[in-house]
């Protein structure tokens, strides 16, 4: 695949694309720091990834950075046919709940800003025919529940946008993966207490790889969170207002 990827640096997105470097897929670096681009890049490189690893400069705070950054990482791979996004922000709800900028930035990172990346990322892969886009979302966007509302509801207007995009533009050629983690042990969850079914980034890698590979629409991983939700997804609103869960 010739990827071009937002978020390769840190936790789950640096697990997916080492994975991708040592099958010898060919990527492209997008991100805000510099200087953990060029430590990525060299590092996949020594894993095996097809050519140079480029990087170009892009802030999911700027969304000027957005369509120049995809444009050079076409340039740079000839062509593109995958683009994912892992990058995004995470915040406690009692943390959001009394700082209201940076709840306006998480909700504009996770929900405004990512969906206009994805537009400019949609309208490159069409202008070629088609393409594979993988984003990562969350389980706690599944249901409206008391430890994650706010960060929760950033993730279900995300989910919800990626599966319209699916079904208008599949039948074009673009294949839509919604990545659905539940927790997993990164540096965004640090000092955090797991709960049960905690996952690990790489093996949260590996099973969005074979999700993109095999065209899933949405990927759950670990992969018990998929029946986890079906049940909190049925729970009652009575239930749901009396657990803290």
């Amino acid at each position: 695949m010739n990827v071009a990827f937002l978020g390769a640096s840190k936790g789950m997105g640096r697990s997916l694309a080492r994975r991708m470097a040592e099958r010898g897929d060919r990527l492209f670096l997008l991100g805000r720091d510099s200087t953990d681009l060029r430590r990525s890049a060299a590092d996949l490189a020594n894993l095996g990834a097809t050519g140079e690893v480029g990087i170009a400069k892009c802030d999911l705070a700027d969304r000027k950075t957005f369509r120049p950054a995809l444009d050079e990482a076409c340039d740079a791979l000839g062509d593109i046919d995958t683009v994912v996004v892992t990058a995004g922000a995470f915040g406690q709800q009692e943390d959001l709940e009394n700082d209201p900028e940076a709840l306006n930035r998480l909700l504009t990172t996770n929900f405004t800003n990512t969906i206009h990346f994805c537009e400019a990322a949609r309208g490159l892969l069409l202008e070629r025919g088609g393409g594979r886009l993988c984003v990562f979302s969350s389980v706690a966007g599944e249901r409206g529940r008391k430890p994650v509302i706010l960060y929760g509801a950033s993730k279900a207007g995300l989910s919800y946008y990626l599966e319209g995009l699916d079904h208008k533009f599949h039948d074009r050629g673009l294949i839509v993966t919604t990545v659905k983690p539940g927790f997993v042990r990164t540096g965004m969850t640090a000092g955090m207490d797991p709960p049960p079914f905690a996952g690990e980034p790489d093996d949260v890698a590996r099973d969005v790889l074979r999700g993109i590979d095999r065209g899933q629409a949405v990927v759950y991983s670990p992969g018990i969170w998929r029946w986890v939700m079906l049940v909190i997804r049925n729970l009652p609103r009575a239930v749901m207002r009396k657990i803290g869960f």
